[in-house]
């Protein structure tokens, strides 16, 4: 009981904070959930751990994650993650003598789908800001397909989805998360030879992939075909929308960029919470991977702001009156939220 608390706890405070982070947070497919059973959610994964926070904030279930082993390697945070129902997978890049140990990962996976929970996978095997769905790994049919032969009572649902961001990496991001349609892994299993099943859910996940995001095909044309959309200033958010542009290749012509006239608010915002912005500056350095840069901002900023804010009210309070204080937080707070809900960003994934 305490540990749902917990978990449920932390994902009221995600999803609040998420709120000021996003600039907007479109959810399509909900409804294709179901309340109760056993189901696998394959997403897409363009943003490093920026995508199961949007994801599992904004869906109904509790949920377990695989997520790559190198974030478990410290051991505070390895029992922080697991508290949180994060579970580690390894890739051959964390070593062969690691990946025995996934062994033990597929029984716990095996376990929480028996129990009739809910599992987040992301098959593409590795984060990519790419727009489009790489080639699809066998392990969640593994998970799978391996879950129903241990359980053979067991009811799996499949659910691809689909996470888009406008402008990744940057702040404010505004993003679209589309839940897919019901896959019946075990009618698929029993239905067809084992080899060919798998084949099967990978192309029914990885078809339902490239329609419930933005999908360019990784082609010659690719490079010509993003700027082209990018040039035009598309609301990749509107996914549906986009993919026919590619399609029938009726991408409007380029635009003129927007201009930004909050941005003196921006900097205004800087100025008051200079020593959160400088500390930062000061990691952003370290990120070697530009699919970090918002997971390492959002962590760092949604902690730091605050504190700073509520640190500089109460030195207010010494000088002034509590009123004041009050007002000056509130004030702050406020600016941020105005700021990442009306300030105008463009389609291209630069960061800023």
């Amino acid at each position: 009981m305490i540990k749902k608390i917990w978990y449920f706890s932390v994902k009221l405070f995600v999803k609040i904070s998420l709120f000021f982070y996003c600039k907007k947070i479109k959810v399509t497919g909900k409804n294709n959930i179901p309340k109760k059973g056993a189901v696998l959610f394959a997403i897409n994964h363009p943003n490093a751990l920026l995508d199961p926070l949007l994801v599992t904030s904004n869906n109904p279930r509790e949920n377990h994650f695989l997520v790559r082993a190198d974030v478990f390697k410290k051991p505070l945070v390895k029992k922080t993650l697991a508290s949180l129902n994060l579970m580690p997978i390894y890739r051959i890049r964390d070593g062969r003598s690691q990946l025995s140990n996934n062994e033990e990962v597929f029984e716990k996976c095996f376990n929480i789908l028996k129990k009739k929970q809910t599992l987040f996978i992301f098959p593409q095997g590795g984060h990519s800001r790419d727009r489009n769905i790489k080639p699809l790994s066998k392990g969640f049919t593994r998970i799978v397909f391996g879950a129903l032969e241990k359980f053979p009572d067991l009811n799996v649902t499949v659910i691809p989805v689909g996470i888009t961001y406008q402008n990744s990496s940057t702040f404010p991001c505004k993003v679209a998360i589309n839940y897919g349609t019901q896959i019946d892994a075990k009618t698929i299993l029993e239905s067809h030879p084992k080899a060919k099943a798998i084949n099967i859910l990978k192309t029914d996940v990885s078809n339902q992939l490239k329609e419930l995001t933005v999908h360019i095909p990784d082609d010659k044309n690719y490079e010509t075909v993003l700027k082209k959309l990018n040039d035009a200033n598309v609301d990749f958010t509107n996914v549906s929308l986009v993919n026919r542009m590619i399609k029938e290749n009726n991408i409007p012509k380029a635009v003129k960029k927007p201009i930004n006239f909050l941005k003196p608010l921006f900097y205004l915002i800087v100025i008051n919470s200079f020593i959160p912005y400088l500390f930062w500056k000061k990691q952003h350095k370290s990120i070697d991977e530009i699919e970090f840069t918002d997971t390492f901002r959002y962590g760092l900023n949604v902690i730091t702001f605050p504190l700073f804010y509520a640190l500089q009210s109460w030195i207010i309070s010494f000088f002034f009156d509590k009123k004041i204080a009050f007002i000056y937080f509130f004030a702050a707070i406020f600016s941020v939220i105005i700021y990442a809900k009306f300030s105008v960003k463009n389609a291209e994934n630069n960061e800023s």
